[in-house]
């Protein structure tokens, strides 16, 4: 793998990133704003919060926002702000890893990122791996909505994976197919169908069926043919 990325729920347990620092995998994840790391030069039991750090340290405080422009597949593009550094974690001895305090331009949510990538992988590519993820997630609900993958209900973790692999396979049919009869349009079709001409599921009692609103499709879901 070029990246494995995740979430802060991931990104929280230091023995999962040591285990994959023991097996040479690179990583690029999400970790809480109560995430423990230290600024160079620093003494061991002088690690900060992550919050903190970006905030008052020269390290940070000395550099200027760059901004990036990051495609979402369902949302419009995104605008988030960066700043990066090299920092020791609390649990990395003296190795140095790099630490992303990155900021929404619009909303002004924040996220702090944690990368094992070498000292001369540029920001952009870590930014860019970090927030790959949307891509993931974006198939994630498409198989769940689209192809049901949300209506498993094996007993085994092999029986799920093999679930996942068909909804996945389906996909990629799908959008291969749609690529090739949208001819040459340049563009998707959002706007096409006729709003309402498709209801949502039904419960046997006639309400919304589980944890799925009644769903009106007035667009597509683009899925370059690539996912």
């Amino acid at each position: 793998m070029d990246w494995l990325t995740f979430d802060e729920g991931y990104g929280d347990k230091p023995g999962f990133l040591q285990g994959l620092g023991d097996r040479h995998l690179p990583y690029v994840g999400e970790v809480p704003k109560s995430f423990r790391c230290r600024a160079p030069g620093t003494r061991r039991h002088r690690a900060s919060r992550a919050e903190d750090l970006v905030r008052h340290s020269p390290w940070f405080t000395r550099q200027a926002w760059r901004c990036f422009r990051l495609e979402r597949q369902t949302l419009g593009d995104q605008q988030w702000q960066v700043k990066a550094a090299r920092v020791q974690l609390s649990f990395g001895g003296r190795r140095r890893y790099w630490l992303l305090w990155a900021r929404n331009r619009r909303t002004g949510e924040e996220k702090y990122i944690v990368s094992n990538a070498a000292a001369d992988e540029p920001v952009e590519r870590i930014v860019r791996a970090a927030f790959g993820r949307w891509n993931v997630e974006h198939g994630i609900r498409l198989s769940k909505s689209e192809v049901g993958f949300r209506h498993f209900e094996g007993r085994s973790y092999v029986a799920l994976l093999r679930h996942l692999t068909l909804c996945c396979v389906t996909l990629t049919f799908v959008s291969g197919r749609a690529a090739e009869l949208r001819g040459e349009k340049s563009r998707g079709d959002g706007g096409a169908s006729v709003p309402g001409a498709e209801l949502g599921l039904r419960g046997v009692a006639g309400t919304a069926a589980g944890d799925e609103p009644v769903a009106v499709h007035g667009g597509c879901h683009r899925l370059p043919p690539a996912a």
